[in-house]
């Protein structure tokens, strides 16, 4: 059964800093500070959608620093989620590296959160700086740690192509995020929004984002890495909305990014593969699962295969990992 989320947004609540990238009210859309009651009517609908499905589902608090929130208003929505105990799989929340220690986690684990993800974005003390997240990677470390030491799931959360970042320094950061051992991590390649510094270093020629060949290409090379080391990606790009297309300079962003990145590594891995083969009749041995992200967005792969001479025989072993892919010659 598919795992999902129930997510509650809270708006930069409780966030001491505003980053040079973060407009979030249009990243999230809204910027209502929800009540507890509405946590308990989006948990009653959950329930009536899902049926089954529920036992499934996390409750996840997401969009502010949960942890740096007025404490009493927090505690308001942990009560509210523990009235549907035993009807959703746990609570997950996301907050900042520097506002955790061993009280907090405590009263967490008493109110049946399991889940912690950490919004570290880089690992590299100069980015973060310029970036105006007021932690450092040693925050991220300190607070990692701890969250394990409690028996929380740790996820952590970066940000490709922030100001003052590069290739080297991304990869540098989710080396850094594997040798911490999460057990989940989000990809979030930076789009530009209204409104905020990122913008003028954007507009006044200091900033250049990747352009969106660029993060496909990195971000391919970072999934790849996770996926080796058996960390689960549980998200790449930021989720579709009409605000951030509206307020965002959205030429880098993809509303399907993750696919455009699989597609990439299954590219990648044939031109690989096949580079020390002479013969163009080609057996690709993939999962069955694996068939769209192998033959890419209108079947962009399979095109760029044939043009270089290819035939390709597609057979398909369901043992195999999800972006595992065998080559062998068609006799």
């Amino acid at each position: 059964m598919k795992h999902s989320n129930i997510s509650v947004f809270i708006p930069h609540n409780g966030c001491p800093h505003q980053c040079s990238f973060c407009n979030q009210k249009s990243i999230t859309g809204q910027a209502y500070q929800p009540t507890a009651e509405d946590v308990r009517k989006t948990l009653r609908q959950a329930r009536l959608d899902l049926g089954e499905r529920a036992k499934n589902a996390e409750i996840a608090f997401f969009g502010g620093s949960f942890t740096a929130i007025d404490r009493e208003y927090m505690i308001s929505l942990l009560d509210a989620a523990r009235e549907f105990e035993g009807v959703f799989s746990g609570i997950r929340i996301s907050t900042r590296p520097d506002a955790i220690d061993a009280e907090i986690l405590a009263l967490l684990k008493e109110y049946g959160v399991a889940a912690i993800e950490l919004g570290a974005q880089s690992m590299d003390d100069h980015v973060l700086a310029l970036n105006e997240r007021g932690h450092s990677a040693e925050d991220v470390r300190t607070a990692s740690r701890l969250i394990k030491s409690f028996g929380f799931s740790l996820g952590l959360q970066m940000m490709t192509g922030l100001y003052g970042s590069d290739f080297d320094k991304d990869r540098h950061t989710a080396e850094k995020f594997i040798a911490l051992e999460p057990d989940t991590v989000r990809i979030y390649p930076t789009v530009v929004m209204k409104g905020t510094a990122l913008e003028k270093y954007f507009l006044n020629g200091s900033y250049k984002p990747y352009t969106l060949k660029e993060s496909v290409e990195l971000c391919a090379e970072l999934i790849r890495k996770f996926e080796d080391n058996k960390i689960n990606i549980i998200r790449v790009g930021l989720h579709y909305s009409d605000s951030l297309i509206e307020n965002g300079y959205c030429e880098n962003y993809h509303p399907a990014f993750k696919e455009l990145c699989e597609s990439k590594l299954f590219y990648n891995s044939f031109l690989e593969k096949t580079k020390l083969l002479e013969s163009r009749n080609i057996d690709i041995t993939i999962n069955r699962k694996s068939l769209s992200k192998l033959y890419g967005q209108r079947k962009c792969n399979l095109r760029a295969f044939e043009e270089m001479g290819y035939r390709v025989n597609i057979i398909f072993d369901d043992s195999l990992e999800k972006y595992e892919m065998r080559i062998g010659v068609s006799v």
